[in-house]
């Protein structure tokens, strides 16, 4: 059995998870993600966790089974947590700075790197 594709998956209280068919939808306070099942793949849900289950141990259906209880948790915390990145500038002379809705880079080169920032992510 798959290591990852046997853990639940804990269900936060804000978060909401329905299945309808082969749609299993995950529902929290920043925002709702949709993801289709395949078919060899059903999902059971228990007291505020969900599980992962398969058809059969054939390879294909084990390497799906942990991909997508991966992809239900990362809903989960996509859905209630948000996700973050932290970018690490070490140097000397290298720095980074917000400037309007561009993210300013000197990372070495004769000019600036100028990267403008997505609709919807905070850089801080």
């Amino acid at each position: 059995m798959s290591r990852i594709g046997r853990k639940p998956v804990v269900i936060p209280d804000k978060v909401k998870v329905e299945c309808k068919g082969d749609r299993l939808s995950v529902n929290g306070p920043l925002g709702k993600l949709d993801l289709t099942l395949p078919a060899l793949l059903s999902v059971e849900f228990g007291d505020k966790v969900v599980s992962v289950k398969r058809a059969n141990d054939e390879h294909q259906t084990r390497a799906l089974h942990g991909l997508y209880r991966a992809l239900i948790n990362n809903m989960v915390v996509g859905v209630s947590h948000g996700y973050s990145k932290i970018l690490d500038i070490v140097g000397v002379g290298y720095k980074s700075e917000v400037k309007g809705k561009n993210l300013e880079l000197n990372l070495g080169f004769s000019h600036k790197i100028v990267f403008p920032i997505p609709e919807g992510i905070k850089v801080t």
